[in-house]
């Protein structure tokens, strides 16, 4: 074997078109593969700096709201993530087709559900959405480790808690806030009293924006202790279910022992009774406790300081979380 050429100490010699030529060099002994590869080439090419248009926080905050909001349907996913989401809107939106087609074949004056008791009716589906929806939110996010490209873009720990509970708030305000236009648009066509319908229907929309709020912070909060899914699930029914069940067992036994007094008062303890005594006594509904109770003027002032305490604490807590989690 021949001696090895002695490459050229001039180096590498860069020609016109921003190349620079590297000559091949023969393979070491024992290692084969690596003689008689082309020459190659590296082509500067150069940065740009970017002079498009800058379109800041206020971009980043819509834009992370509306990736949120159709991720909580299944929008923008594959085709089994939009069962769930949209089966059970489907199941929502059914009672209130069969309420007015009853109302229209039976002449009814008003429909069989009122608007504003018509989320509550329904919370056990609500309920279901809701733990699917929060932890899609939150926990997928924590799992991936992805709050920091967040927060890389003009964004913060405030805008990003504030985009992700809009997003949650909305999306459960269409999911029960559609089925009341429905019954609405179709108490209408059945001429059920146009000034009555919008009255209810405008307080019905009232009761489902506070319930949407105020399930929005509690799911979340809940779910962003957590980066698995499946837990999330399971602790969102737990945290709406069992004091819900639990306040109504108790209510019952304190009506039946004649503390009619107490059962207003108990119901300040769960989500749902929460929302059951504002609407009773602030909107003009029907309550769902025991014989129909509607709570006291005090009970009623506690019912709107502890549901603005619970939105606004559940918020911060929901913000101390994240920098706590040093995210």
């Amino acid at each position: 074997m021949g001696p090895r050429p002695r490459p050229s100490r001039r180096g590498p010699r860069g020609d016109r078109g921003g190349q620079v030529s590297i000559p091949a060099q023969s393979a070491p002994s024992g290692q084969p593969g690596a003689a008689g590869r082309p020459d190659a080439r590296i082509h500067n090419i150069g940065y740009r700096r970017y002079e498009g248009a800058r379109l800041g926080a206020s971009y980043a905050r819509r834009s992370l709201f509306v990736h949120s909001l159709r991720g909580s349907f299944g929008i923008g996913r594959t085709a089994r993530s939009k069962v769930l989401p949209f089966g059970l809107f489907a199941i929502m939106a059914v009672p209130a087709v069969i309420m007015v087609a009853v109302a229209s074949t039976t002449g009814l004056d008003e429909l069989p559900v009122e608007y504003t008791s018509y989320a509550l009716f329904m919370q056990p589906i609500v309920g279901l959405y809701l733990a699917l929806a929060a932890p899609q939110m939150v926990s997928l996010d924590l799992r991936f480790k992805t709050i920091p490209l967040y927060f890389s873009r003009p964004i913060d720990r405030f805008d990003y808690v504030a985009a992700k509970c809009a997003a949650l708030a909305a999306a459960l305000f269409l999911f029960a806030g559609v089925p009341l236009t429905i019954a609405y648009a179709g108490g209408l066509l059945a001429k059920l009293g146009f000034v009555d319908q919008t009255t209810a229907f405008g307080r019905g929309l009232v009761a489902t924006a506070v319930f949407a709020a105020l399930h929005a912070v509690l799911g979340l909060l809940i779910a962003s202790f957590t980066p698995r899914r499946g837990f999330g699930v399971a602790a969102v029914i737990g945290a709406l279910t069992i004091p819900y069940f639990a306040v109504t067992a108790v209510q019952a036994v304190a009506e039946e022992q004649g503390s009619a007094g107490a059962v207003g008062w108990l119901g300040l303890f769960s989500p749902g009774s929460l929302l059951d005594g504002l609407q009773s006594k602030f909107l003009g509904g029907t309550s769902g406790f025991p014989e129909e109770l509607v709570p006291s003027d005090a009970a009623g002032l506690g019912y709107l300081l502890v549901t603005a305490a619970l939105i606004v604490g559940s918020y911060l807590l929901l913000m101390r979380r994240y920098r706590k989690a040093g995210l």
